[in-house]
């Protein structure tokens, strides 16, 4: 059964937008109390947050479909909706959060770093808030936004100090399981190591962490065996052990064309060249192994590697080793640049957008596409012509119309909002006057109006009899 997984494809919803509520104050004697419909909840993000305690992404590969809650949609009396709940996901240190293409969108290293997957949808407005001066009772409210639907790869880079690489079978879990209280599995056949070994690493005052990269073998950055599976396991590594069998049984190998290969492997898969490197000549406790070892190590050195020779089996060497890497380890870090560790990737708006952008197509149709004008869209209830209204007030201050007039649309023109999977298409009239039939001009109410003086009301239908007077004056009925 699969134990460790470092590669996920993950299916996230972000929780959708409560709906906002269109009601109006009902109390005895005020029929028309003014409206209180209340705002409708956000909508629940979908948030990655690093772990220490997770060390895999196997909760992912058995359940890669995750949703937030949606958020409940406003009431009357002035309530607004509950926000949808946050949905956490908890990844191992050192996740790389990619998009489908590739692009890294954030690289999440650091206990408690976190990273927006996928945000919940905004809540819809009530009608008590989107009242105005000209628009005193709205009979309408905004719908609630859709949640982001995010497909996103997460790849998990292990965080340690010390990679070691080589052949399978040279004792990289044995050399890992004595140098740390790490306890891989170790045999006598290759590939015993199927996933990296993690092991803490205590030289004096220097603590680190070391991590065996398994599966090395010619062609493992092209594809071969599973070194390209664990490559990028090395990436984050300060320093990099070549781990050499000096008792190998084939013989069409030896410690030298190990390296060789190995480093050539290194190199085709890039980014590792300014790694400071040790040299580990291991199995000295075979008497052949000895021998060997003492004949490749002047060579070696002569390359300008650091030499070790040592037993993960006799313990023979391990202290001079271990203080070796903590050496490296430190000064590795010393020279670390003050920064953070996460690096999240932000893609800001050319400075001069507009908001939106007008196209015509091939068929004649004109394709309106923008943030603001696609999420009004979404945000209107068509069966409200109020809310139409409103939406094309919106438009038309966005300057809309004007675009499509200089576009070269005419009225009666098809007008799509929106992409092509999700978009509302209509025909286009400029400057149309849209809304419920009490209104007089658009988003304005007369039973809101302020009632006339009792002065002004006698003057008024004195005009109105002086006028009726004028058009009968002079007329005989009996003529």
């Amino acid at each position: 059964m699969t134990t460790f997984v470092d590669r996920v494809e993950l299916h996230v919803a972000a929780g959708n937008g409560g709906h906002g509520c269109a009601s109006v104050h009902r109390e005895k004697f005020k029929p028309l109390g003014g409206p209180d419909g209340g705002n409708g909840g956000r909508g629940g993000d979908v948030i990655l947050v690093v772990d220490q305690s997770v060390t895999t992404l196997l909760d992912y590969h058995h359940a890669p479909h995750r949703k937030a809650t949606n958020g409940k949609p406003g009431e009357g009396g002035n309530r607004s909706g509950k926000d949808g709940q946050d949905l956490i996901l908890p990844v191992p240190d050192g996740t790389v959060v990619l998009d489908k293409a590739g692009n890294v969108l954030a690289d999440l290293v650091g206990h408690g770093t976190s990273f927006v997957a996928a945000q919940g949808g905004r809540g819809g407005l009530g009608n008590a808030a989107l009242a105005s001066a000209r628009r005193k009772a709205p009979g309408f409210a905004l719908l609630g936004e859709p949640g982001d639907l995010r497909d996103v790869v997460l790849e998990l880079k292990t965080v340690a100090d010390v990679a070691l690489v080589g052949y399978p079978s040279a004792g990289k879990s044995s050399l890992i399981s004595v140098l740390s209280a790490a306890k891989p599995k170790i045999a006598d056949y290759p590939f015993t190591t199927l996933v990296p070994n993690l092991g803490v690493v205590t030289a004096g005052s220097t603590v680190y962490t070391v991590a065996d990269v398994p599966g090395l073998i010619p062609g493992a950055s092209q594809g071969r065996g599973l070194g390209l599976e664990f490559l990028r396991h090395v990436e984050r590594c300060s320093v990099l052990v070549h781990v050499l069998d000096t008792a190998t049984l084939e013989s069409d190998r030896d410690p030298l064309s190990d390296l060789d290969v190995i480093e050539e492997e290194l190199r085709q898969y890039g980014g590792l060249g300014d790694r400071p490197r040790l040299v580990v000549l291991n199995k000295i406790d075979v008497p052949d192994g000895k021998d060997l070892a003492e004949m490749v190590r002047p060579d070696l050195e002569a390359r300008g590697y650091r030499v070790f020779e040592v037993s993960a089996v006799a313990h023979t060497g391990l202290k001079e080793l271990s203080f070796a890497l903590a050496d490296l380890v430190a000064k590795a870090r010393a020279a670390r640049p003050e920064e953070e560790a996460t690096r999240i990737v932000i893609r800001p708006k050319a400075v001069d957008d507009s908001g939106f952008s007008v196209v015509r197509e091939e068929d004649g149709l004109y394709r309106v596409r923008g943030e603001k004008p696609e999420r009004w869209i979404r945000q209107t209830d068509f069966s409200n012509d109020e809310a139409v209204g409103y939406l094309a007030d919106r438009l038309n201050r966005l300057g809309v119309e004007e675009e499509l007039m200089k576009a070269g649309a005419r009225a009666g023109d098809g007008v799509a909002i929106g992409p092509e999977e999700n978009a509302v298409v209509f025909d286009w009239e400029p400057s149309v006057t849209a809304g419920a039939e009490m209104l007089g001009r658009r988003g304005e109410d007369h039973r809101f109006e302020a009632p006339r003086p009792a002065v002004q009301r006698r003057r008024d239908r004195q005009a109105e009899r002086d006028e009726v007077e004028q058009a009968y004056e002079g007329f005989d009925p009996f003529a």
